[in-house]
């Protein structure tokens, strides 16, 4: 645990570098440009075509049914187009990671390598393709347990919760690969993820935490949110691309300092195989 809080330490002290700073302008405007012509080519086809399976299915009903009853009338009204920026949220995530992957984690990797782990040798077991890989299964995976657990979105407190460990996992497995593709070989990143699974996986809940906030924006279910989607989402957007840097210095620090030892550690079980075993030898005279 005090790997993790040191790391968490060099961390907030490299977010405030001016380098980090700047490098989230980049993603930032790609994410939002992407964004940007795709709602306007998309939401409202995809409005329509969920209001189209809400008559079909005579869904207005059982919806207002089960929100009166829960307490939230007020969301009968916009229940269609929450549920469209519920969908379009992971969506957006996966978007940000990608761009964070691509964009800015080599930066990253080279600002926290260059400074603090100079000598490092550098295996390079990963790459930009694997790195998108990752987070494209990764975002699988991800986005089936986002829709099973849709329905919970109905207890905020609740949805709170399991957006978080959604979260935690994903930029465990995400940033995990990202922050050792350029140093590690594919066996050592193996190594790390198997021995430091519970402190990994402890960085992404954290950061899930704070990733799970730009969704609150969302869950406030009123009027106003619908009306201000756009901006709402390019808060939520602006918001993610900042926690994924914090949470790409956080675990790069983590990695490359868990990395240092497994090769230190290796080293000394070389040096101590090396050295010859010595046995007294005995003098014995001709017979």
């Amino acid at each position: 645990m005090r790997a993790v809080l040191n790391a968490y330490g060099r961390a907030l002290l490299s977010q405030l570098h001016g380098k980090m700073l700047m490098l989230s302008v980049l993603p930032f405007l790609l994410s939002v440009a992407l964004w940007a012509a795709l709602l306007y080519l998309g939401l409202q086809p995809l409005i329509d075509a969920l209001q189209a399976q809400f008559v079909q299915h005579d869904a207005f009903r059982a919806s207002s049914s089960l929100l009166t009853s829960l307490g939230l009338g007020m969301f009968k009204t916009v229940v269609v187009p929450l549920i469209a920026m519920l969908l379009l949220l992971p969506l957006m995530i996966l978007t940000a990671l990608i761009f964070i992957g691509v964009a800015a984690m080599p930066v990253i990797v080279r600002h926290v390598g260059r400074r603090h782990y100079a000598r490092l040798e550098q295996k390079r077991g990963g790459s930009v393709i694997g790195s998108v890989f990752t987070a494209l299964a990764a975002f699988a995976l991800f986005a089936l347990a986002w829709l099973v657990t849709l329905p919970l979105y109905a207890f905020p407190p609740l949805a709170l919760v399991v957006q978080m460990l959604l979260w935690g996992w994903l930029t465990c497995r995400v940033m995990t690969y990202d922050a050792l593709a350029f140093y590690a070989s594919a066996d050592e990143r193996a190594e790390l993820r198997q021995r430091h699974r519970w402190s990994l996986l402890s960085i992404g809940i954290v950061s899930g935490a704070v990733g799970a906030l730009p969704g609150a924006l969302w869950l406030g279910g009123t009027v106003l949110s619908v009306v201000f989607f756009p901006f709402l989402a390019a808060a939520s957007i602006w918001l993610y691309v900042l926690i994924f840097i914090f949470t790409g210095l956080w675990f790069e620090y983590f990695c490359l300092d868990a990395l240092a030892r497994l090769r230190s550690e290796a080293a000394a079980a070389i040096d101590l195989t090396a050295i010859p075993e010595l046995s007294p030898t005995l003098e014995t005279g001709p017979s």
